[in-house]
């Protein structure tokens, strides 16, 4: 039987933690030493519904701009650019440096090479800066940082999540936006804070699995009250 193969390595930011990137045959997997497999290639259907039903809930714009948290393995960024039109711009915030250029250079065939659209855009760098100067705002944000609002790799991530950051990105929506968050477990409380930070929220859950197979994850749309 064939052996995986690791590819490269990576240091998230701010944190003792390296990501790992595997191939194996047809497969990609990043891995968290200890904490076992973070994606991988063939299992991406609730990233693919994250980009589908912020895009379907997003009010109608000639020239949206998007804001995707997370590039992983680019399917979010892919099903996003996929949804839109010519005239869209699809920023894409990634805070490990090294995960942009294996999408470039090692595992970007999956997703169809998402970074070669021209409507995309890559901001290296903690998404935090970005929602604090959004320039023109965005039409939607999709959020996939951290398996969700509580944050498992990178303490610096639950700012995202509370109050105060939600408020922010809320400010960063443009009329008529929609906000998303991907999350890999329920959270009631979240739903909660999310209301009081002044949106109006909806539920859904997603199977990673195209078929509808796998885990139940969840995704909020949530848009300014």
């Amino acid at each position: 039987m064939p052996r995986s193969e690791l590819l490269a390595t990576a240091r998230i930011p701010d944190t003792t933690k390296d990501l790992l990137l595997y191939r194996h045959q047809d497969k990609f997997s990043i891995v968290i030493p200890g904490r076992g497999e973070l994606m991988n290639s063939r299992v991406h259907g609730s990233e693919i519904a994250l980009a589908e039903l912020a895009c379907g809930a997003m009010e109608g714009s000639a020239r949206p701009r998007l804001l995707v948290g997370g590039l992983g393995m680019g399917f979010t960024l892919a099903a996003a650019l996929g949804q839109v039109g010519e005239g869209a711009e699809v920023v894409v915030a990634e805070l490990v440096p090294e995960v942009v250029a294996w999408n470039r250079d090692l595992m970007g065939e999956p997703s169809g090479h998402p970074l070669k659209d021209p409507r995309s855009t890559v901001f290296e760098g903690d998404i935090a800066a970005l929602l604090r100067d959004p320039g023109t705002g965005f039409d939607a944000i999709m959020m996939d940082v951290d398996n969700g609002p509580t944050a498992m790799i990178r303490r610096e991530n639950d700012w995202l999540y509370t109050d105060e950051g939600l408020s922010v990105t809320r400010r960063a929506l443009r009329p008529g936006g929609v906000l998303a968050v991907w999350s890999a477990g329920p959270d009631r409380l979240f739903q909660t804070r999310m209301r009081r930070c002044g949106f109006k929220v909806e539920e859904r859950i997603v199977r990673p699995h195209r078929a509808g197979k796998g885990a139940r994850h969840y995704i909020w749309l949530a848009r300014p009250d």
